[in-house]
């Protein structure tokens, strides 16, 4: 039997696969530009490594555990039971599986495999310029096995924090049957990773920072940006790929997805004004790398709301993000945690902001558009799930790889991890041989 593709669909999926593909590496400018110069290969690195880690990881066990049949107690799957892609690229006929839409599975493996990527590689800004690499890859396989792969499976592989009959939605408001199928009344809405990857990797770079403690130094020197301009070319390269991040989540070339294209927009240029204004009113200033921040803060807050808001709605949440962001980067000098980057400002706040607010500005269930209370609860309830379970699934990996060591010593950290760990610079400052 002949094989029916929209190929429009698939060709539309493949662009945003590599899109979002394309948000690492512009992560890796924009915290290498936000590290010292003695620091940014490192920072690079960093991101660099998850690539080519979690690339590996992902074919044999990572699809599997997320998106496998054979699901444990409804937060996680069989890791065994599409080992390498096993049964999930073929058919028993020989052609290719169906994907999500009308398109085969094997690009919805691509798709998903970059956000795992870009999900790990964001936690990595809280541990600027201390942190042994060797560790830190250790880290990645681990917790992208047992903290991504998890939620992922959780809230859109049929787990607890979906839709499903037996998820946490359906046990607070009950079920209905839908088309045949029985889910809950009130689902989750997460459209592409306000829990999955924001929260996922904000509350992760906070338990990194606490346990891992400060840069020397810390609260006494100032670590300014080395390179303002990567900064911005980063933010440029995410804001980008996010188009992939986030209408690639509509699976296919349609209204949905041209809806979170613009609400992405929308948003994002609406935080770059709310961080603008708190800088000017705070400081007295304005500057790039606000600019930057503020627009980052934005794609996440509209991240898991993007086919939910209107346009008018994704402006009150971006201006709201970005207001809420640019307060929250100072906290860690409040509270003496080393969020470096500020992961933890702007993925954890922004993105607690983005996934609560669809309770809010939801067009169909939020409260603001004549919808319960419902929604509200359960999205609070999936943050907050989402919060507790990656809190103590860090901290355990993180415990438990002490022995390896975490830190580079106090004089490589004084001369720079660059060296330390990979015999580089990024700059030549010799004199030239005459």
């Amino acid at each position: 039997m002949e094989e029916v593709v929209n190929t429009g669909d698939a060709a539309w999926m493949l662009i945003a696969a590599s899109l979002v593909l394309l948000m690492t590496p512009g992560l890796a400018f924009f915290y290498g530009g936000m590290s010292r110069s003695k620091s940014v290969l490192n920072m690079m690195m960093m991101s660099f490594g998850a690539i080519a880690l979690i690339g590996v990881i992902y074919v044999l066990w990572g699809w599997s555990m997320s998106y496998g049949s054979q699901s444990v107690l409804g937060i996680f799957a069989n890791p065994f039971e599409q080992f390498g892609l096993q049964d999930a690229i073929y058919g028993e006929d020989g052609e290719f599986l169906a994907g999500i839409g009308n398109y085969p599975q094997i690009i919805d493996i691509g798709f998903q495999v970059t956000f795992a990527i870009i999900t790990t590689a964001l936690i990595s800004g809280a541990l600027a310029e201390r942190v042994k690499f060797g560790t830190w890859m250790a880290f990645v396989a681990i917790w992208v096995t047992c903290a991504y792969f998890p939620l992922a499976h959780m809230v859109w592989g049929g787990g607890l924090l979906s839709g499903s009959e037996d998820s946490i939605a359906a046990a607070l408001f009950g079920t209905v049957d839908v088309d045949g199928e029985t889910v809950a009344s009130v689902s989750p809405i997460d459209f592409a990773g306000g829990t999955v990857v924001h929260i996922n990797a904000g509350i992760a770079a906070l338990v990194l920072a606490v346990v891992i403690g400060k840069r020397a130094g810390f609260g006494r020197t100032a670590f300014r940006p080395h390179n303002l301009p990567f900064v911005m070319l980063g933010a440029a390269l995410l804001w980008f790929g996010w188009f992939g991040f986030n209408a690639g989540s509509a699976f296919a070339a349609d209204g949905l997805a041209g809806l979170a294209w613009v609400n992405t927009t929308t948003a994002t240029a609406a935080a770059i004004l709310g961080w603008l204004v708190t800088e000017r009113i705070r400081d007295g200033k304005a500057t790039s790398l606000g600019a930057a921040s503020g627009a980052v803060a934005g794609l996440v807050a509209i991240t898991p709301a993007a086919g939910s808001l209107s346009p008018v709605g994704s402006i009150a949440l971006g201006v709201i993000a970005g207001i809420l962001s640019a307060l929250a980067v100072g906290l860690k000098y409040k509270f003496g945690y080393d969020d470096s980057l500020d992961v933890v400002g702007v993925h954890l706040v922004s993105g607690l902001w983005g996934t609560v607010a669809i309770g809010f500005l939801g067009t169909e269930t939020g409260l603001f558009y004549g919808g319960d209370y419902k929604q509200l609860v359960i999205q609070i309830v999936i943050a907050v799930v989402a919060l507790v379970f990656t809190a103590v699934v860090t901290a355990v990996i993180a415990f438990a790889l002490k022995p390896m060591g975490w830190r580079v010593s106090d004089e490589e950290e004084a001369r720079g991890i660059d060296e330390a760990e990979h015999a580089e610079s990024a700059y030549d400052f010799a004199p030239a041989l005459k």
